[in-house]
């Protein structure tokens, strides 16, 4: 285990790092979620291993400190995920990054274009989202206030909706942590994801679930050279639904 402090207060993000060549490859989770679990697997695979591989826990998730006085935007995420790279002496990284942490890559490629040479978004949000009691993910989270969901029952409720495997993780959470990043993430970014996404510049992947095939504006994506790959046979957690064809093409998409 590595860490770094991250803000004024001290606070660490906390990381699993397999040894390997630069330039390095840091792997982020979703909402709720924690890197070592979700990405072990795929990132010791034979066509992925070699490279320096960091599985990174953001503020507030897994491993790390779950600080109540931090902000939780997409943008505090990605100032304090650039802490840790520039503490672990990274540069031009290659980074894999799920769900809500896709949107926090996009972030930090956009203010740290020198710390990010490539991304690799899975099934990534790019866009605001409309809160809603009962609606699964961070929409359910973000129809609570912060009062209610750390005392009137919203934390209970999105236990049960959860399911075992995303509890597995979303137990580590901080709850102060876990709303706030729910509530930040359906709020978006300004300017919102996609439209960051289209504007950089430096190779972009996205990776879809072909059951939620095609992607909204894929068009626009692509002649913006953002190649967008459907995944047969998986869910939204690509990773482990279809490990071989997740490995696939992150390995294609750094040729």
């Amino acid at each position: 285990m590595h860490s770094a402090v991250v803000t004024p207060e001290g606070d660490r993000i906390r990381w699993v790092e397999l040894p390997g060549e630069s330039p390095a490859r840091v792997y982020v989770h979703g909402l709720g979620a924690s890197s070592g679990p979700y990405f072990t697997g795929v990132a010791a695979h034979p066509l992925l291993a070699g490279r320096r591989a960091m599985l990174v826990d953001l503020l507030g998730h897994g491993i790390s400190d779950r600080p109540d006085g931090f902000g939780y935007t997409l943008e505090a995420h990605a100032d304090a995920l650039a802490a840790a790279l520039d503490a672990a002496s990274v540069t031009g990284a290659e980074v894999v990054a799920h769900s809500m942490g896709g949107s926090v890559a996009i972030v930090l490629a956009g203010r740290y274009p020198e710390l990010v040479s490539r991304l690799v978004l899975v099934d990534a949000n790019l866009d605001p989202l409309t809160p809603e009691r009962g609606a699964d993910g961070s929409r359910g989270i973000a129809a609570y206030s912060e009062g209610e969901f750390l005392r009137g029952g919203g934390w209970e409720e999105t236990r049960k909706r959860a399911g075992g495997h995303w509890w597995a993780t979303m137990r580590l959470a901080g709850r102060v942590a876990l709303h706030r990043s729910a509530v930040h993430l359906a709020a978006g970014s300004e300017p919102a994801m996609r439209e960051q996404l289209l504007k950089l510049e430096l190779p972009r992947t996205f990776l879809l679930p072909a059951d939620d095939a095609p992607l909204r504006d894929a068009d626009e994506l692509a002649a913006a050279g953002v190649s967008v790959v459907a995944i047969p046979d998986c869910g939204h957690n690509i990773m482990l639904d279809t490990p071989e064809a997740f490995v696939r093409a992150v390995a294609e998409a750094a040729e």
